[in-house]
């Protein structure tokens, strides 16, 4: 599986965990919308999304199934966020 596209959504305050929201095109077949990006602990990674349990907890709606294609995923989606934000704040200068 290729991710064939990433997207950057949306961003968010330098001040928030949530840096941006994400979507993801795998083979140019499938999209997987509203990954989030979030710097934490000294390190970006990121949330797939999720729905809220009746009691609280949250559950994915979509994830890898093997820490190989998480890694690729992650990989790209936060290697795409910080040269997007970087394009970002140099046009802002």
């Amino acid at each position: 599986m290729q991710i064939t596209d990433i997207k950057i959504r949306k961003f968010f305050d330098d001040d928030s965990p949530m840096k941006a929201v994400v979507s993801v095109t795998l083979d140019d077949q499938l999209v997987i919308h509203d990954i989030k990006v979030i710097y934490a602990r000294e390190r970006h990674f990121i949330v797939m999304p999720s729905r809220k349990n009746p009691d609280g907890s949250y559950r994915d709606i979509v994830h890898p199934i093997n820490s190989d294609f998480r890694n690729l995923l992650e990989a790209g989606v936060i290697n795409e966020y910080l040269r997007e934000h970087e394009n970002q704040s140099e046009t802002e200068e």
